[in-house]
């Protein structure tokens, strides 16, 4: 396996390790110096979007790193405006060569009523078809939209990749994810630096000898949901990295579990559409 002994989310023959690497806002020098960081750190995922502006240097970033290319697995998105066929094919052709290399994984970044999830899930498989990604996927999707979509997708969508956090609990799509044989990735996991203060989480980062950070990310890979942090520190992605020594129990994790109070902190949700209702 090329992520040596980091847990992964499996997905038919797909491995996604479970910690990765996010650069939503980062500045395309940053983004270029944190993934070769890293990379060089040990992290074997990282994740993109046409609509983060940095695929180019992400993709430079990884070549920075000498890191194999085999050994990365990278993900990157459609954005809302390329969803008719003949968009998602260029800005799939384009995407792949900002980052200079095939991404593993090619997601629909938000559900858009228009056009017809019928066109636009033909073209994200014409688009693996034609190799342009390895896998598909969709991000923000609600469960009923994720199940529509997969029904009408002739490959696998291997993930979803949503808002979740310990105040956000995400039951439905987690169950949905079971029911199709699918995983979760979750965004802004450590609910945008709210964790810090958190009483509950730091109770259980002093116990364990680790920051809140680490123990929130421990938590979520504990619960097979693939993280994506970002930061725009080494020290940061670093301390990010350290969470495969340690183990929360399952006393510990329902602790965390019972945290979640509905609270979302990013949503661009199309109005045609609505969330899962609040689980807990």
């Amino acid at each position: 396996m090329p992520y040596g002994d980091q847990p992964t989310a499996k997905v038919d023959d797909i491995e996604i390790p479970l910690l990765g690497f996010g650069t939503w806002q980062l500045e395309p020098d940053d983004a270029r110096r944190m993934v070769a960081e890293a990379l060089r750190i040990g992290y074997r995922h990282i994740d993109t979007a046409w609509i983060y502006k940095n695929e180019k240097a992400v993709g430079e970033g990884i070549r920075d790193s000498g890191v194999p290319r085999q050994d990365i697995f990278l993900t990157t998105k459609i954005w809302v405006e390329h969803f008719d066929r003949d968009g998602l094919l260029r800005q799939a052709k384009e995407s792949a060569d900002s980052l200079g290399t095939t991404p593993d994984l090619l997601l629909l970044h938000w559900p858009k009523p228009t056009p017809s999830f019928e066109e636009t899930l033909g073209a994200l498989n014409e688009a693996k078809d034609q190799g342009l990604t390895r896998s598909i996927g969709l991000s923000n999707f609600p469960s009923a939209q994720w199940r529509q979509a997969q029904a009408l997708s002739k490959a696998r969508l291997v993930t979803n990749q949503v808002e979740h956090h310990p105040y956000l609990g995400i039951g439905a799509l987690v169950a949905t994810a079971r029911d199709l044989g699918s995983s979760i990735t979750a965004w802004s996991p450590l609910a945008q630096g709210k964790i810090a203060d958190d009483a509950t989480i730091g109770e259980l980062a002093r116990a364990h000898g680790k920051t809140p950070g680490q123990i929130t990310l421990r938590w979520l890979i504990q619960n097979g949901i693939i993280a994506i942090p970002r930061t725009t520190k080494e020290s940061r992605a670093r301390e990010n990295f350290d969470i495969f020594d340690f183990e929360l129990t399952s006393e510990e994790v329902q602790r965390m579990d019972a945290l979640d109070r509905a609270e979302r902190l990013g949503d661009w949700l199309d109005p045609a559409y609505r969330w899962d209702d609040p689980e807990g």
